[in-house]
């Protein structure tokens, strides 16, 4: 058959809506199904959970291992500086460099950093002994392994020409301070200069992440220094070797870190009482990072009490026979063990804990209290004439279809999360825990939970007591009791003056919605208000997402009243004035002694303070007024003279020559010099725009060289790394909900439901800028919660109001939220109730969670029962249809019981029976 114009038009859309309501109707009656056979096999649904949680439970004690790599888990996977790190390496070792690539928190291998500060805001110059003093204590420090003892000495990195122990200049410059003031001198005949300044043995050294809180003295030419706040130093050991080496190593870096505690705890007066002391060492950042997760262990515990107690509460009724109280409290416990369950399947599948993983408990537990409040309310929603059995399979059929939905998109967006795409590694984990979680909270809902709501249905069923499992007594006994009795075994139908028809409105919070909320919202003189807020919410969320930060300091991450966290502000404090030492590179020949190219590596390096043995060498020139204008002449005097004066003969370990077989001559085949740029206290943001700005050069530079710092592996690309799973992950739902706009039975329902979701996105994104939260792993994993969190409470609240048949818009929406309201105030209390206990976890880490959690449940919140019940009633979709259908279907109902009423009066006898049985009278 064909159909040509509006004909065709109009039969098309129709056969789609017939598709859609077979599909819809389809899903609803397998739902339905299995409710029934959950509810004619409980024990069964209720005994594989359980041995489930007993058999993966056990693995988690047993298989539990955290994480210790700290690069692996927060630095991009994929990103150049890595291969810029191996191309170096290859070139010149980093561990025997690592002492002159500084770098603030990334330190390659084994190392142990002191900050001191002179207390009280005095100089730390003038306290040259106690520095010198703490400096030997580090140097005496013992460690035994298997009968031997081992101190710094055996563990240093050290130099190439004198097979000495590499330690920093400023120790030989407080050296001399001491011995100046032992000869009854000051400091200040010391010649100090600042960020360079010129050793004993003629060196020129670059002191510039050593002294801080610097002050110059006046009118002094090249920067003399008369006064510091802080020093800081740093011990490098060896981290190449057996793994004994290792062992040791970090032997002695706890030794160290024992050290500084007892240091600083130590009674006044003491030989370093002047001093604060702030230490930092390999395992330092890992372990306040680690940290988090065994400080929230109680935190936790009191969150899921709470959890269980609001849930208990929520799900209570006055009426002891259809109040549910141990269904919210199962409800909780269904989800805790699925937790447990999926706990066990990542250990088994040889997964790494860390502390980021701290936030699926709450995440699993907003999403599966969801559903079980769900079907809580759809078996209220059931008929009470039914048997139990079949009450449980239409709650099934009228939950069940959109929490599989919503389940469903769990799994597509943190499974999008988890794809290749994600180029953080403590992202990616985090998700695949999230889909295996969200997997089994699904099957545990419907079996566990569905059983005990079978028993439940049966215990109903048979009048007995939802508390205490007795039966109910008889309306006549229970007149002969006491008041207190009849409270706790009412069984609410002398709480209405008949036998209410739903007496399972009762419940609090639906009577509340019902007789009050829903009214004032719908309120015309509520709605310009609701306006205005809506506007307010928009404005601010916009100015947020206009200022959102960088989240890629580590220092996010860690436990807030941790060393880590007190080193990391006492240097951004006092040693922020330069950036990292940037390693710069030249990995192939060049032509040194041409000017064209002197000229081209000066515009490189312009602008940055350079540590570089070519300034030296030209200055050496200058010196000895020689000239080195051919590659023979450059060579020899920089291998015959240069390189074998003592104040250069460090310059040795940053050229690697090469000899010609052929010519006998040495070829320059790399260099390395060094760069460090003059910086703020937004240091940070000035080192990723500088490494923007290197990147470029690096590729189209006729010049080929690499510029390297540690730091840059944890910096490089890292906002575009920790944007792209919220970014596919939002791009996934949004294709899916666009392409099921066919196969719902209101495509609207979609339309409405992709503009609320981003709205309370780009709420969350914004108001958690403000908040002062960055983009970090954890505020990017609570996005695509917020996605998912907001899908699951908006969802059926907005299909249940494009689905409804009432004559207004005002009536669906009441609608909507009388059915889906008071599951959606029960889940998102139980959320915010959870996530409190975080707000006393001492972690920067569980405040960004908390936050970040707390702004999506107040922004679902909102939507649900402020914007959406004011909007619904200004926009489509239209209800005059279903009014016409509604009004000819009454007026239909109308003409026939008129008919039925004539037809009684006709056939019908009314017979009045008298005083006198005998007397009949036919009226």
């Amino acid at each position: 058959m064909c159909f040509i114009g509006g004909d065709g038009a109009s039969a098309s859309r129709i056969l789609w809506r017939m598709l859609r309501q077979v599909i819809h109707r389809g899903l609803k009656a397998s739902f339905y199904w299995l409710g029934l056979f959950v509810s004619r096999h409980p024990v069964f649904f209720l005994t594989v959970p359980a041995v489930l949680t007993i058999i993966f439970g056990s693995t988690v004690l047993s298989r539990f291992k955290p994480e210790r790599d700290l690069e692996v888990l927060v630095a991009p996977t994929h990103s150049l500086a890595k291969i810029e790190r191996s191309l170096a390496n290859s070139l010149f070792s980093i561990d025997q460099s690592k002492h002159k690539l500084y770098s603030d928190l990334h330190t390659p291998g084994r190392y142990g950093r002191l900050i001191l500060l002179a207390r009280s805001g005095g100089n730390i110059l003038e306290l040259a002994d106690q520095v010198l003093q703490v400096h030997k204590q580090v140097l005496e420090l013992r460690v035994t392994y298997k009968g031997f003892n081992y101190t710094f000495a055996h563990l240093c990195v050290l130099s190439h020409r004198d097979k000495r122990c590499l330690l920093d200049d400023i120790i030989t410059i407080f050296e001399d301070i001491q011995q100046a003031v032992l000869s009854n001198s000051t400091f200040h005949k010391v010649p100090l200069s600042y960020p360079n300044t010129t050793l004993k043995d003629g060196r020129v050294s670059f002191i510039g992440h050593q002294l801080g809180g610097v002050s110059f003295s006046p009118n002094s030419r090249d920067q003399q220094v008369k006064f510091a706040r802080a020093v800081q130093i740093t011990y490098y050991l060896r981290n190449h070797g057996p793994v004994v080496q290792d062992i040791i190593a970090e032997r002695w870096e706890n030794e160290f870190c024992a050290l500084v505690t007892r240091l600083s705890t130590a009674e006044v007066p003491h030989p370093t009482d002047q001093l604060h002391i702030h230490s930092l060492t390999s395992f330092s950042l890992w372990r306040d990072f680690h940290q988090t997760g065994m400080l929230s262990k109680g935190e936790v515990l009191v969150s899921l009490v709470l959890v269980l107690l609001a849930a208990t509460i929520s799900s209570s009724m006055r009426d002891c026979l259809r109040g549910k109280p141990f269904l919210g409290l199962l409800g909780v416990l269904t989800i805790c063990i699925a937790n447990v369950t999926a706990a066990g399947i990542f250990f088994i599948s040889d997964g790494k804990f860390n502390s980021t993983l701290l936030g699926i408990p709450f995440f699993a537990m907003g999403h599966g209290t969801k559903g079980v409040f769900e079907l809580l309310a759809g078996w209220r929603r059931t008929r009470e004439n039914l048997p139990f059995k079949e009450r449980v399979a239409d709650a099934f059929a009228d939950v069940m279809v959109c929490y599989t939905m919503t389940s469903s998109l769990y799994i597509i967006t943190f499974g999008m999360g988890a794809s290749p795409f994600t180029n953080i590694e403590s992202v990616k984990i985090f998700c695949q825990s999230m889909c295996v979680a969200i997997l089994v909270n699904y099957f545990y809902v419907f079996s566990f939970y569905g059983s005990c709501l079978v028993f439940a249905g049966q215990l109903e069923q048979n009048r007995y007591h939802s508390v205490f499992c007795c039966k109910i007594p008889s309306v006549e006994y229970l007149d002969r009791q006491p008041t207190w009795f009849k409270t706790m075994m009412s069984d609410g139908h002398d709480l209405s003056t008949h036998h209410d028809s739903v007496p399972y409105q009762n419940h609090f919070i639906q009577h509340f919605l019902r007789e009050h909320y829903t009214e004032w919202i719908t309120n015309t003189y509520v709605k310009p208000f609701v306006v205005i807020l809506y506007l307010i919410y928009a404005s601010f969320s916009f100015m947020g997402c206009l200022q959102i930060s960088d989240g890629s300091n580590i220092v996010n991450l860690l436990a807030s009243n941790s060393p880590s966290v007190s080193f990391a502000v006492t240097q951004q404090k006092y040693f922020s004035n330069y950036s990292p030492v940037i390693g710069f590179y030249i990995y192939e020949p060049i032509e040194y002694w041409n000017s064209t190219v002197q000229e081209h590596l000066k515009t490189l390096s312009h602008g940055f303070n350079k540590i570089s043995w070519m300034d030296n060498f030209f200055h050496y020139l200058r010196v000895v007024n020689v000239s080195a204008s051919t590659k023979s002449d450059f060579i020899n005097i920089l291998k015959g003279s240069f390189l074998r004066s003592p104040e250069y003969q460090h310059f040795t370990e940053d050229i690697i020559f090469s000899k010609n077989r052929e010519t006998d001559e040495y070829d320059i085949i790399a260099s390395r010099m060094y760069l460090v740029a003059r910086t703020t206290e937004k240091k940070r943001e000035e080192v990723v725009e500088l490494l923007e700005k290197l990147r470029p050069l690096m590729l189209i530079n006729s010049i080929k060289f690499i510029a390297f710092n540690p730091t840059f592996v944890f910096m490089d690309r890292y906002s575009s790394s920790v944007i792209s799973p919220i970014l596919t992950s939002g791009f996934s739902v949004l294709t899916i909900l666009i392409l099921t706009f066919f196969l719902v039975i209101n495509p609207l329902g979609n339309f409405w439901l992709i503009l609320t979701v981003t709205s309370v996105e780009l709420g969350v994104l914004g108001l958690m800028t403000l908040w002062n939260v960055g983009m970090d792993s954890i505020s990017i994993l609570c996005l695509i919660y917020t996605l998912n969190f907001a899908m699951d409470h908006c969802a059926p609240h907005l299909y249940t109001f494009v689905l409804a048949t009432e004559h207004t818009r005002t009536q669906c929406i009441k609608l909507a939220l009388e059915e889906h309201g008071a599951a959606i105030l029960q889940n998102t209390s139980c959320f915010v109730i959870g996530i409190m206990p975080l707000v006393f976890v001492p972690s920067n880490l569980t405040y960004t969670l908390f936050k970040c959690s707390l702004l999506t449940a107040g922004c679902t919140l909102l939507h649900c029962f402020v914007i959406l019940p004011v909007f619904l009633t200004f926009f489509p979709p239209s209800k005059k249809r279903h009014k016409k259908k509604k009004r000819a279907k009454r007026k239909e109902r109308e003409r026939e019981r008129e008919r039925e009423r004539e037809r009684e009066r006709e056939e019908i006898e009314c017979i009045e029976v008298r005083e006198n049985p005998d007397h009949v009278t036919n009226v």
